[in-house]
């Protein structure tokens, strides 16, 4: 099995992801445990996998990739409400119930609601500048703020849930950190679900109160839905202006004209695929790209190899915020798409626009060498960004 975490900053595919998508984009790999499964890097071959119902999402069936505890190659069945990890019909009646949930004038208020955020965080960067950690001052509080308002999550726990969301995909955390934090999410996300069921307000959870749901499945629906949303756009926020910062020309066609914010969070998107790797497996024989993908077989799914395909993405290296970067899988393809990607979008449009907006002068306060990142998680980022601008 190839290392599958991308390589160093800005986190591209490695040099044998790349290869293997230029000369073999279905090739059969090795897994840890011995299982012989299969590698996706090509676009085409990647939306053909998680598009395709013969290809399960249920992990308790697959091989893992990567070892994150001695002898743990296996992972247990989803626990009600993580329907991320479920197939139909099960799937479908959670998505079902969530995407009604999603609607047009939620998502316009928090839009206007990662304004304030922004502003507010901003304001308190200005207070304190000239210098600031981008990641400890913007990228993390903003997206903490957001989910924990769309799910109701009361202020003072703000900071426990992000801790312990980010302690979960970090792969350099103890497995005994790792279990403690999973098992103090899940039982704050269970007394605010009690809470919401005895006194509803204006949130995500409360109003799934009145669905059929059971306290156990609003639990597991509350606690995959504030992972998902917080850690993976903190690190997109911060990774995002390191890229920004080191595209001087980017940035500066970003200036001249804001109206390509909304491209250029799509090539971010694209060029960066911080949530990394997919999993699935075949539920019968599947001939894909001229192959035999057997039954019981895993299938690893690489984003950023096939984010970065020239076959999709001419010159797939270069960053460019003008490019139309549509069909990137960075939110996934098919049913399991993400839930939450309008929001996402909102809050990396809003915060970028503001950030550079307050902060003309913006630059990295080190050397870009010297930023330190977090390459050994599923999701990647910068674990600091030290930033400097001038005072007016």
């Amino acid at each position: 099995m190839p290392d599958m975490r991308p390589t160093a900053l800005p986190y591209g595919p490695s040099e044998e992801l790349t290869r293997l998508r230029t000369e073999r984009p279905l090739t059969p790999v090795t897994f840890p445990d011995g299982h012989v499964g299969w590698l996706v890097t090509g676009h085409s071959l990647l939306r053909a996998v998680v598009a395709d119902p013969r290809f399960s999402s249920r992990q308790e069936l697959a091989h893992m990739p990567v070892v994150k505890a001695e002898g743990a190659t296996h992972i247990p069945p989803a626990p009600p409400g993580m329907f991320i990890n479920m197939d139909a019909p099960e799937h479908t009646r959670y998505r079902r119930l969530l995407t009604g949930r999603f609607t047009v004038r939620r998502m316009r208020q928090l839009a206007e609601r990662v304004e304030r955020i922004a502003a507010e965080r901003l304001d308190a960067m200005e207070r304190g500048g000239p210098t600031a950690d981008l990641v400890e001052a913007f990228a993390q509080p903003i997206p903490a703020l957001v989910i924990c308002e769309l799910l109701g999550v009361p202020h003072d726990d703000h900071e426990t849930f992000q801790r312990q969301a980010a302690a979960l995909s970090d792969h350099g955390v103890p497995l005994e950190e790792v279990l403690a934090a999973m098992n103090g999410m899940g039982a704050m996300m269970h007394d605010l679900v009690v809470a919401k069921r005895a006194e509803p307000t204006d949130d995500l959870l409360s109003d799934l109160t009145d669905s059929d749901l059971t306290d156990e499945e609003l639990t597991g629906i509350g606690f995959l839905l504030l992972g998902a949303g917080l850690d993976t756009t903190a690190n997109m926020l911060g990774l995002g202006t390191f890229v920004l910062l080191t595209h001087p020309d980017q940035l500066a066609a970003l200036r001249r004209d804001p109206g390509l914010v909304d491209g250029a969070v799509e090539e971010l998107m694209r060029y960066l695929s911080i949530a990394h790797t997919g999993l699935r497996v075949a539920l019968e024989d599947v001939e894909l790209g001229g192959h035999l993908i057997r039954a019981g077989q895993s299938v690893v799914l690489s984003a950023p190899a096939a984010n970065r395909d020239p076959d999709k993405f001419p010159d797939p290296d270069t960053f460019d915020v003008r490019r139309k970067a549509t069909g990137h899988v960075s939110f996934g393809h098919g049913v399991h798409q993400c839930l939450g990607q309008q929001l996402a979008r909102v809050e990396m449009r809003v915060a970028l626009r503001a950030l550079f907006e307050r902060f003309p002068t913006l630059r990295l306060a080190v050397p870009p060498e010297d930023v330190r990142v977090r390459d050994d998680s599923d999701i990647h980022g910068v674990r600091a960004l030290p930033v400097t601008w001038d005072e007016v």
